[in-house]
């Protein structure tokens, strides 16, 4: 009775106006007095922001902040595939027959997490990645490798919360929430990063001026709140990190596989 209640209230507050009126209120000055509370409430490294937390303007302003140069190295390994994002796994295998299996429990098709996309035979039987980002974590975005971004897609949908409540109560969240998906070619192939709204995002947005060419670890875009990355690889292009696992923390610019020609 009281997940089945818990899942109503959700579907109630997952209208994108609730989160657009929590936006307004972290994009506010008013907000900029909770900066302290909010970064003592999840034990944020504040020493790895760009700035004092005096100088931000608002909640919002201090979310999405920059880190101190060198505060996340990018593997420089050949071919390296590395984090988007700092995140938590909560997913991560091979494409069975386009199916993504058993992301806490439920299994999710490419074709839905990708809207249909004329792009998406490429991923039937690649590699994927669900990465959870909490309000503790950083929450830039940047490129996986190295690259060129040969489209961007918004797909419109629901804001459900992406923690393990969501994922687990919720049905199949990762493809009924807004989503933005970034299109990466290299000279192996294509990775597409898919970047999930979620309940109390405001909007998710690209970095201005958007570019055109990446290098590994480029910014693309950041959250205005704790949300998800499912990065997915083609089919025979990734040689994964066997020492990663459901569960496991990782960093941006950490390495997850070794991108790989399947010839």
């Amino acid at each position: 009775m009281t997940r089945w209640l818990l899942r109503m209230m959700t579907e109630l507050s997952s209208r994108k106006f609730v989160s657009r009126m929590t936006g307004r209120f972290a994009k506010s000055s008013l907000s900029r007095r909770w900066i302290p509370r909010f970064a003592a409430m999840y034990k944020i490294p504040v020493e790895e922001a760009e700035k004092k937390l005096e100088d931000y303007r608002s909640l919002n302003d201090f979310f999405t902040r920059r880190l101190k140069p060198g505060k996340r190295p990018i593997d420089q390994t050949a071919g390296a595939l590395v984090s988007p994002v700092d995140a938590k796994i909560t997913g991560c295998g091979v494409i069975k027959d386009g199916m993504i299996l058993q992301v806490k429990g439920q299994d999710y098709t490419v074709e839905e997490l990708l809207n249909g996309s004329p792009r998406l035979s490429q991923y039937l039987n690649g590699y994927y990645w669900v990465l959870y980002l909490s309000p503790t974590d950083y929450h830039r975005i940047h490129s996986p490798c190295e690259g060129e971004i040969v489209e961007t897609e918004h797909i419109p949908g629901r804001v459900y919360p992406v923690n393990e409540f969501g994922l687990t109560s919720m049905r199949r969240v990762l493809s009924r929430n807004e989503r933005l998906v970034t299109y990466v070619r290299n000279d192996i192939g294509e990775v597409a990063v898919v970047k999930v709204g979620a309940l109390n995002v405001s909007s998710i947005k690209f970095v201005e001026p958007m570019p055109h060419m990446l290098e590994r670890g480029d910014e693309l875009a950041y959250f205005e709140f704790g949300s998800t990355i499912v990065l997915l690889t083609e089919d025979g292009t990734l040689n994964p990190r066997s020492d990663l696992k459901t569960g496991d923390k990782v960093r941006m610019g950490e390495k997850l596989g070794t991108l790989i020609t399947d010839k």
